[in-house]
């Protein structure tokens, strides 16, 4: 019975096998990682490179509400535009080239409304690829 009661249950793990095959795995990674060969890609070549992208039409909205338009591609003169012959310049240039991007530049006293309106309006006509032009904070 004495012998029984010195045997008591054992509260600690040994950690030194554990630490050897950690040891061991480490070293099998470091001499067979420079060995591996990575994928080569080939890539598929064209004949002529792509085009660059075509800049966008400027819709200026003044804080008077007044629009204007301003080809990036052409000029970089605003023309004093209506509604009405916004919408047909645009139609005008996108029937040349659909891919050309409608960008909106709003002053930032414009009423949040007004904005909504153009963008309304140019989406009514099936103008594409309308956004937003945005000033960033760092300018």
């Amino acid at each position: 019975m004495s012998r029984r009661s010195t045997l008591k249950p054992m509260s600690q793990i040994n950690v030194v096998p554990y630490i050897d095959v950690m040891l061991v795995l480490l070293v099998i990674f470091m001499i067979t990682a420079p060995l591996m060969n990575p994928g080569q890609i080939d890539l598929p070549s064209v004949g002529k490179s792509l085009a660059p992208p075509i800049a966008p039409l400027v819709v200026v909205i003044r804080k008077d509400a007044t629009l204007a338009l301003r080809d990036l591609g052409n000029s970089d003169q605003e023309l004093d535009v209506s509604r009405a012959e916004l919408i047909t310049l645009l139609k005008q240039k996108q029937a040349r080239n659909a891919e050309q991007s409608v960008v909106i530049s709003a002053d930032k006293n414009v009423r949040y409304e007004e904005v909504i309106n153009v963008m309304d309006v140019l989406k009514q006509q099936q103008i594409q690829k309308v956004g937003l032009l945005v000033q960033t904070k760092g300018q």
